[in-house]
């Protein structure tokens, strides 16, 4: 063990880094700031993970039914927590290196120019798609705690509007320069996402099983069947999507060769998982089991009494997806700072951070002004992106290596992974487009 301590400790890398890389490197926001704590970790994890997806779990059973739908809440959860595990235990694989972009760690598996062109693309459409997503569902929750309030006595204002009043805080919060200054938010996003998960089975149990409630799939038609199946996988992706931000967040965590950032990381991605798993299986199970077949892709929309409650629950999800978006926004601020700085030799300061990122929040306001649909792009980005990127990217990089004795348990593992991981990404888009292409028949633009 002691020899294999000084082995681990002899050679500390040498920066060869010259100042003004440094002087960079110190600005960006994945990299200027070490100093986080390991519960840092786990509500960071919780506010990535347990996002907006937990509210259309109870939607994405009607579309499995019971048993399909807990085995595929089950495998999820296991293949999730292990590939996230792997990620962890990469962080650091090289001694005096830390990977601390998923990117890096895909250029060590796979080549400086490949592993950009696997890792960066996926992490993009992930990152900017939940950011679109989130804006969507800030907009609609504003919207639905002024319908809840006003109960029809007040003028009806469009949803564009909500997002653009959402849109406003992360005009003023994405000017926050790293993850450690934005802790606080997170915190309050991670209690909030508890809380509003707890209230929307809590308010189930409460209102009962529905009369003549209906088990059977949602559609009716052979096609429909199918097609919601793999939709529902896709909705399931989604709400496990937390690896792309999880290097990023283990950059901020202090680290030396005798006290690694991989164990406050890993403790905090236990705390965080059992926290998913209280959230995400009471959620799904009981909602589907009040409301059957006739639950809607979010379940706070179903549950309209008590008023204040469902009022209460909405506006916690605001602050949640708040938070989230934060989460989510600061490793793409990272890429885009980066290459300003970098490549394009922009000077780093306070008016290249308030342009780039304020166009950011602009951008991702626009989009999700123009497409709101909510259920099927979930769908579709969960499969497209988040089947990559969580359930069998890490799995490949891991083969590519450590190089795992053939028919071992590690590969053996990692390939059931993969292959799960790639029948999800193949089939859950087909679902997700065919509800963006029905949604779209009947949706009049800024309505």
């Amino acid at each position: 063990m002691g020899t294999q301590a000084a082995e681990n400790f002899e050679p500390p890398a040498k920066d060869v880094r010259t100042d003004e890389q440094k002087k960079i490197d110190d600005w960006l926001p994945i990299t200027s700031s070490r100093n986080a704590k390991w519960w840092y970790s786990a509500f960071h994890n919780v506010t990535a993970m347990v996002g907006a997806g937990v509210l259309s779990l109870p939607y994405a059973m009607s579309e499995l039914g019971w048993g399909p739908g807990i085995a595929v809440l089950i495998i999820s959860w296991v293949i999730t927590l292990y590939t996230l595990w792997q990620m962890v235990e990469m962080h650091e694989m090289v001694p005096g290196k830390r990977f601390d972009r998923y990117h890096e760690l895909g250029q060590h598996a796979f080549g400086d120019k490949l592993g950009l062109w696997i890792v960066v693309p996926q992490q993009l459409i992930v990152e900017v798609g939940v950011n679109i997503v989130y804006m969507v569902t800030g907009g609609r929750s504003l919207k639905k705690f002024h319908d809840v309030i006003c109960d029809g006595k007040c003028k009806d204002i469009k949803l564009t509007f909500f997002i653009m009043i959402f849109a406003s805080v992360h005009f003023v919060l994405s000017q926050l320069p790293n993850f450690n200054s934005i802790s606080g938010v997170s915190l309050a996003a991670a209690v909030m996402s508890l809380s509003y998960s707890t209230i929307a089975w809590g308010a189930s149990v409460d209102k009962g099983k529905m009369v003549n409630v209906d088990y059977n799939l949602r559609a009716t038609t052979t096609p429909g069947k199918v097609f919601g199946f793999f939709g529902a996988l896709g909705e399931v992706a989604f709400a496990y999507a937390g690896h792309n931000v999880v290097l990023e967040i283990q950059a901020t965590i202090p680290s030396t060769p005798e006290k690694p950032s991989k164990k406050p990381m890993w403790k905090g991605v236990v705390v965080a998982y059992i926290v998913v798993a209280l959230c995400y299986f009471p959620v799904a199970l009981i909602g589907y089991w009040a409301f059957g077949n006739s639950v809607d892709d979010n379940i706070l929309i179903t549950l309209n009494k008590p008023t204040w409650l469902i009022a209460m629950a909405n506006m916690m999800v605001v602050i949640h997806v708040i938070g989230s978006y934060q989460i989510y926004a600061m490793p793409v601020f990272d890429m885009i700072e980066t290459v300003l700085v970098k490549k394009l030799k922009f000077p780093p300061g306070l008016t290249l951070r308030l342009i780039a990122r304020s166009l950011y929040v602009a951008f991702t306001m626009f989009v999700a002004i123009t497409f709101p649909f909510f259920g099927g792009l979930l769908g579709f980005f969960g499969g497209f992106a988040f089947a990559p990127t969580t359930y069998f990217l890490p799995c490949v990089m891991w083969l590519a290596i450590y190089k795992p004795k053939r028919f071992s348990l590690s590969w053996f593992t990692n390939w059931v992974c993969i292959v799960l991981g790639v029948c999800l990404m193949i089939l859950s888009p087909i679902g997700g487009l065919r509800q963006i292409i029905l949604d779209s028949k009947t949706y009049k633009f800024y309505s």
